[in-house]
């Protein structure tokens, strides 16, 4: 029983590895970093909240926040599904609730300084689709993850109207991605596919798994300034992070296609050899299918924020936020392996403006409720909706309450509705290095549901 050529292997590899991280743009920035900000839809730079969230929505604000500890969280339920234009069949994603933290620490000295220190994730989400959905050959599961730890300073100047504050940035990123790979697309012979000779396309003979994990570095910089006693305004920037994934592993299980040749096969094997016996040599010890090393780098894009805060009447406040996220420097995605040439990945993803507006209403001392609303368009091309992240323009809802409990703890608790437009996209390459939107098959539709919960404890 021969062994199959190692054209096939390279195949299968470069199948897994071309799209290490093809979740983009919008779709896996999380600007929920605290319940408080979260229900005024984040409109968080001119104002801050008083569970030092103000480290994630801008660090000039620390040194106007009390000395707080505060703990939290984001639950996202992502809800998502496409349907194929031609055949109607739908695919929903796997019904799942994916936590995000934050913790931030804030201690002011002296009434014009301050320093604390945050953990939080602004980018991280996961698509996950069942294993008979027809896009796993692009992507059954996609997972982005980026653990920010910032320690942060900011000092008050101008008669304490005028905060600027920094923080440095250590990024832990992770990125995974799990697909099925067709042997009907694979290279039986130099020229020759699998489906030339006869096997059905959508045939399942590996289940492909590729992770890595990397650190980047970055900036964060924050400037508050008090026009009038009713009157903020704030800007943020964080910077861009170049993470480099150079401990990559990419691994391989056989799937049985339970394929069984008959006589005079193409493959010159005796009548009633089980396809998969043909393949096995390629996933056991020595063969060109078991784990494999791989490393790749990418670009996280720098935010640049504006926000103004009026306080409209002693009870009602009134916040607007215009963010603008430069995604076009995630264009092209290098990657090397143990035993293919270097590729690039081509993702042409366009910046976007994200527009927020937001309020609070305060019943008490004690007890404020919040309402907010934001929206921006996509910044995936026609070409790159795909299962591993269906985005589309979206427009979100926000509700929040909080309320202090004594004088040292506090609540807040907020909802979020995601509501993004239907957009077409594909569950397939079609073979090419750089597909484009004709190969677009199906209509993906996605929304989902956040809640959020922040306890703060000052001291």
């Amino acid at each position: 029983m021969r062994r199959l050529p190692l054209w096939l292997a390279f195949g299968l590899i470069a199948a897994v590895a071309g799209r290490p991280t093809t979740a983009s743009a919008q779709g896996f920035g999380v600007y929920e970093q605290g319940a408080c900000t979260m229900g005024r839809a984040g409109t968080g730079v001119a104002s801050p909240c008083a569970d030092g969230s103000s480290i994630y929505y801008n660090p000039a604000n620390i040194v106007n926040t009390r000395n707080v500890v505060s703990a939290g969280g984001t639950l996202i339920a992502p809800r998502g599904s496409f349907t194929n234009s031609l055949t109607g069949i739908s695919g929903s994603l796997s019904d799942k609730i994916y936590p995000v933290p934050n913790l931030y620490i804030i201690k002011t000295f002296r009434d014009r300084f301050a320093a604390g220190i945050g953990v939080f994730a602004p980018y991280g989400l996961t698509t996950e689709w069942p294993a008979t959905f027809e896009g796993r050959f692009l992507g059954e599961k996609t997972v982005i993850r980026g653990l920010y730890v910032q320690p942060t300073v900011a000092a008050r100047f101008l008669d304490d109207r005028l905060s600027i504050g920094a923080g440095f940035d250590v990024n832990f990123a992770r990125v995974e991605l799990q697909q099925r790979v067709d042997l009907a697309r694979q290279a039986a012979a130099p020229g020759v596919t699998f489906g030339q000779l006869g096997i059905a396309s959508g045939t399942d003979f590996a289940d492909a798994r590729l992770t890595a994990n990397g650190t980047g570095y970055g900036v964060h910089l924050g400037v508050a300034f008090k026009v009038t006693t009713q009157l903020d305004v704030g800007a943020r920037f964080m910077s861009r992070q170049k993470v480099t994934f150079d401990n990559g592993s990419a691994t391989f299980v056989q799937v049985p296609t339970n394929i069984v040749l008959p006589a005079g096969n193409p493959l010159g094997a005796p009548a009633g050899t089980p396809l998969d016996a043909l393949l096995a040599p390629q996933f056991a010890a020595g063969g060109p299918l078991t784990t494999q090393p791989a490393t790749a780098a990418l670009r996280l894009p720098e935010q640049l924020v504006f926000g103004a805060a009026v306080q409209a009447t002693s009870r009602i406040k009134l916040l607007g936020d215009a963010q603008y996220t430069h995604w076009k420097v995630f264009d092209a995605v290098p990657i090397t392996f143990q035993k293919l040439p270097p590729k690039t990945l081509i993702e042409n993803n366009r910046s976007v403006w994200t527009f927020r507006v937001g309020g609070e209403y305060a019943f008490s001392e004690r007890t404020t409720g919040r309402l907010g609303v934001y929206t921006h368009r996509p910044a995936e091309p026609d070409y790159a909706v795909t299962p591993n992240l269906p985005e589309g323009a979206r427009t979100s809802f926000t509700a929040g309450f909080g309320t202090r409990l004594g004088e040292q703890i506090r609540v807040d608790l907020a909802y979020q509705y995601i509501d993004q437009a239907d957009r077409q996209g594909r569950t397939t390459d079609g073979g090419l290095a750089i597909p484009t939107a004709a190969l677009n098959n199906g209509l993906y539709r996605f929304h989902a549901h956040l809640f959020g919960a922040t306890f703060a404890y000052a001291f």
